[in-house]
């Protein structure tokens, strides 16, 4: 054997005993985790989240409402996902509700409540055509949205705060005086991150709106065509935008 070829002999046997002594993980090619990370009922993440919702219609199943809930439940499916969400309440409603349904406490003593990661809260739109008849203001509003956060943060629970959805089509109740107090309350609630009274914001009014964004993109109108609660393909794209921004730590 030539010297050249004693030493590239030489070289081979090193660089595999190299390569044995390199973690395995070391030697597994790197994969994509893009779209396929939010791929419906594959883990992710690495924690059990325990998620409780609070609303209105909009997320009260009886109403037809809280179809978001189910896409995280399928992308999350080792995770919980309960439903608080009652039908025409104002967040003022919700408030006095709040240590009941998440907390589990309540004037006789404590009721068996899971112990929450995150607490939903999406409201505000009663409120809002109810300013004569119940004198709500974003002022009232954002306190009763300020107390909620406040008693998640108390116990321990992550808030994803949600900005009221375009209602403009809503015709019997909008006017440009309430449209103005939408715009005004959801600048304040996209604030609350930045101030630290919640931990995720998931912008409803922007992501369900389209050309005009006071109101629902015309394919979420149907089957309802009242301009305020919206159809199956509204709540999946309101799941995915939840499932990234304030999920994607659970599996």
């Amino acid at each position: 054997m030539s010297a050249r070829s004693r030493f590239a002999a030489l070289l081979a046997a090193v660089a595999v005993a190299l390569a044995a002594a390199l973690p395995a993980s070391s030697q597994t090619p790197a994969t994509s985790v893009g779209a396929a990370s939010l791929a419906p009922g594959a883990p992710q993440g690495g924690r059990t989240c325990v998620v409780a919702a609070v609303g209105d219609s909009l997320t009260d199943a009886r109403s037809h409402g809280g179809k978001f809930l189910d896409v995280l439940r399928a992308h999350y499916p080792a995770s919980r996902f309960d439903n608080y969400g009652k039908g025409g309440e104002m967040v003022n409603q919700m408030r006095r509700r709040f240590a009941r349904d998440v907390l589990g406490q309540t004037p006789e003593g404590r009721v068996d409540k899971p112990k929450y990661t995150h607490v939903i809260v999406f409201g505000g739109v009663n409120d809002l055509y109810s300013d004569l008849t119940a004198k709500r203001t974003p002022a009232k509003i954002e306190r009763d949205l300020t107390t909620m956060y406040a008693l998640a943060h108390e116990n321990g629970i992550r808030v994803v705060a949600l900005t009221v959805a375009p209602w403009g089509g809503f015709k019997r109740y909008y006017n440009p005086t309430r449209g103005a107090a939408t715009r005004s309350l959801n600048t304040w609630i996209r604030e609350q991150k930045l101030a630290g009274t919640v931990d995720f914001v998931v912008d409803a009014y922007q992501l369900l709106s389209c050309g005009d964004p006071e109101r629902l993109c015309p394919r979420y109108v149907a089957p309802f065509r009242d301009g305020l609660h919206f159809n199956g393909e509204a709540h999946t794209r309101l799941g995915e935008a939840l499932a990234r921004e304030a999920f994607a730590d659970c599996r």
